[in-house]
């Protein structure tokens, strides 16, 4: 089992109570709850409030966590700093790489055998550099530290957007790119532009078929996928004590989904239950010694509108169940809606395949409801008419359930069990059941949804559920069934109960986590030199002003271009060690707006249409820079900074948008590329597929903004405005070439 930082958690309570006070007393009002952890979590105290969505503050962060598709990136980065061991509690999940096929034994199995330089690697590094472990198989990274590392009113960062699920445990955990990481783990401050807030305000109680996902399905549909971008969403109100703690990370886990920077809940007695169920009661203590710190303030409640930039309410009492999709998260429709839109907008009816668990919805209370369904279901002659799969949290959880029977209620009736990991949500998802170009329905209680995540297919549509949501389409089969009016083969299913944790307790982990060892310098980190996997980084260079003249737009991309379309996952996710290899995968998911296709952009040198990797090695290899441009929240979805890394490792310059997703702007700055926008967002339709552009990086200055020199194939030119939110630290890793340079170089 982990160790659990007691020292380092009874710190932080320690110091909570004044740190508090001391930061009422320089905002002058009552606090929220983020307000008191953000405030608590400063390098300095400051004199004065810092503007929300403005000032850019230092962050001294009591954990970091990295899955093992990020960790890879991070720790190369971390050993060329030449620091000899982190400076805080620091874990590596080995949880993305196992591909779901078969089954949980053999796809563990198989995986083993095909990730084995890559786990030898990653718990190399970690003995050595005095990080935690988590074998393959374990579990999830956002499961494994809800189990054993969040807790109310501390921070932590993690190298996957999905980290805020400890928000669940009132804790503030802020998905970030693993360059920031490496800040944190060498000791240095940890930068972030002061958040806004926004106040959701619960009231009433959950009741039948509706659960903690549907506040989040709902909260995407009014906020959309770049309305929480730059804030923290703050939960608050009686409707609050509706939710478990694992409930409350389900709703914080898929903040990521609207761009929030983090989402948190106040702390409250499901926080001391779940603390005391998996072994906490330490924490659980301390935790209640200084209760009064870890929720708002009382004044807060009371006239919320005040205290927060944006206050949205949600009655639990006549919340439904809803349904999300396809292709976007933040399409959202309630279920009597949801049946009708179906047929309206000719989605494939027949439900192919239903899944349930993954991060955000495998935990013991999720697991315990969709079996009540299962029991009844096969107590009246049901069964799953689509195929079913099954993705427990940790092995923890999933160990508990097979003990307490649930496992055995979801096989009855056809379920199948997967590996404890990410694989069919992050695309590691080898299905035969259907072939590229077949028009098909899943749904699922992940996340994420965009065009070809899963399964790598365009062509299916993913819709996201509520885990029960999802077990009562499977039984039914199809996905125009309103199952709260309509009998399934003459049968009405009765809303789902379940239990909130184990009777008996949770089955521990023994074998899933490795303790470093206490001094690793004299340990060796071995990459093979001929390794396709791994590839020990190159320091970027750093600019010179003629880099940027007269650069050739190598992209102009149209519409949603997350950081699936920059760097897609799937496959590519073997070569997350391999900047090389991975460049490869470097926007060939993004639709070129000029053509209207993906993967193709005009050489300027050859005249010829060409993919997009391509076209740049052949830039870079004629000593030739280039720009992106994009659209609208560009960047959007997950923390990978190989998004980032790759136009930087094949020449790219420049990223110019109509916006960012926070993450990814964070990460571009990171490695020594621009991220500008648009003064006025129209001039992106200036940009043709055969100009020049120049930006004259010795005026870029905080708050000033870059003219953009445009010169035509016709000869003739002109000037746009641009922006960037780059502060004097950012800028000076810029003119480093990246932020890693100016670490290893202190």
């Amino acid at each position: 089992m982990a160790t659990q930082d007691l020292s380092m958690i009874s710190t932080v309570y320690s110091n909570l109570p004044g740190k508090v006070a001391a930061a009422r007393n320089v905002v002058g009002r009552p606090l929220t709850l983020a307000e008191k952890i953000l405030y608590s979590h400063m390098m300095d105290m400051p004199t004065t409030a810092y503007t929300r969505g403005g000032a850019y503050v230092d962050f001294n962060p009591d954990r970091v966590a990295m899955q093992d598709a990020t960790a890879q990136m991070a720790l190369l980065q971390f050993m060329s700093a030449g620091i000899p061991k982190v400076a805080v509690p620091s874990t590596v999940h080995c949880d993305h790489l196992i591909r779901a096929e078969h089954g949980a034994t053999s796809d563990l199995e198989k995986s083993l055998t095909e990730n084995k330089e890559v786990f030898d690697f990653l718990a190399s590094v970690s003995t050595k550099y005095g990080i935690g472990f988590w074998k393959p198989g374990a579990g999830i990274i956002h499961q494994v530290v809800i189990e054993n590392y969040a807790f109310p009113g501390g921070m932590m960062i993690g190298t996957d957007s999905h980290t805020p699920n400890a928000g669940g445990m009132g804790m503030l955990a802020i998905g970030v790119g693993g360059a920031d990481a490496v800040d944190v783990m060498a000791g240095m401050p940890w930068e972030l532009q002061m958040p806004k807030l926004i106040g959701v305000k619960l009231t009433g109680k959950m009741n039948g078929w509706t659960s903690p996902k549907d506040v989040i399905l709902k909260l995407a549909g009014i906020l959309t996928v770049k309305g929480g971008t730059g804030a923290i969403v703050e939960y608050f109100g009686d409707g609050t004590a509706s939710f478990s703690a694992t409930g409350k990370g389900t709703i914080c886990n898929m903040g990521a989904e609207i761009g929030a920077t983090t989402s948190v809940f106040p702390y409250d007695a499901s926080m001391e239950r779940y603390l005391r169920s998996t072994g906490r009661h330490d924490v659980a203590d301390l935790a209640n010694g200084v209760a009064e710190h870890l929720r708002a303030d009382a004044d807060v409640a009371s006239n919320p509108e005040a205290y927060y930039d944006q206050v949205i309410h949600i009655d639990l009492d006549a919340l439904e169940p809803h349904i999300n999709g396809p292709f976007t998260p933040d399409r959202a429709m309630e279920l009597s809606e949801f049946v009708k839109a179906v047929k309206t907008n000719n989605w494939p009816e027949e439900l192919r395949v239903g899944l349930i668990g993954s991060c955000t919805n495998s935990s013991y209370e999720d697991m315990s409801r969709v079996a009540d369904i299962a029991a009844f279901a096969a107590a009246n002659g049901l069964k799953a008419k689509s195929e079913f799969t099954i993705t427990p949290g940790s092995e923890q959880v999933r160990a508990t359930i097979e003990r307490d029977g649930i496992l055995a209620k979801m096989e009855a009736i056809g379920g199948v069990v997967l590996a404890n990991a990410c694989g069919p949500c992050i695309g590691q998802w080898k299905r035969h059941d259907v072939q590229a170009g077949d028009k098909n329905s899943i749904i699922t209680s992940f996340n994420r949804n965009f065009t070809g995540r899963n399964d790598g297919i365009k062509e299916t549509h993913a819709f996201v559920a509520s885990p029960e949501t999802v077990a009562a389409f499977v039984l039914a089969g199809n996905l125009t069934t309103n199952f709260m009016k309509e009998p399934i083969d003459g049968v009405m299913l009765q809303p789902p109960t379940g239990h909130e944790l184990p009777e008996h307790g949770f089955v521990p982990d023994p074998d899933g986590f490795i303790v470093p060892a206490e001094d690793g310098r004299g340990l060796s980190v071995v990459i093979a030199p001929e390794s396709n996997r791994l590839q020990a980084l190159a320091p970027f260079a750093a600019p010179k002003p003629e880099e940027y003249q007269n650069m050739p737009l190598l992209l102009k991309a149209k519409g949603k271009c997350t950081t699936d379309h920059i760097s897609m996952a799937g496959p590519w996710l073997r070569f997350r060690g391999h900047l090389d290899n991975i460049s490869n995968n470097m926007f060939i998911g993004a639709i070129n707006y000029i053509n209207d296709t993906a993967n193709a952009v005009k050489n300027t040198f050859t005249g010829e249409y060409a993919e997009v990797p391509a076209t740049a090695r052949d830039y870079k290899a004629r000593g030739i820079f280039w720009v992106v441009v994009g659209d609208e929240n560009y960047g959007e979805g997950s923390s990978r900074e190989h998004a980032a890394m790759e136009p930087r490792f094949l020449g790219g310059k420049a990223i110019i948008v109509k916006s960012f997703a926070r993450i990814h702007e964070t990460n571009l700055k990171k490695q020594g590329m621009l991220p500008l926008t648009f003064v006025n967002p129209s001039d992106y339709d200036k940009i043709r597929e055969d100009d020049r552009l120049s930006i004259d990086i010795t005026t870029i200055a905080p708050g000033a903004p870059v003219s953009l020199g445009i010169t035509h194939a016709d000869g003739t030119s002109e000037t746009i405005e641009l922006k960037h939110t780059m502060n004097a630290q950012q800028i000076g890793w810029f003119k480093a070439g990246s932020a890693l340079n100016l670490i290893a170089g202190r």
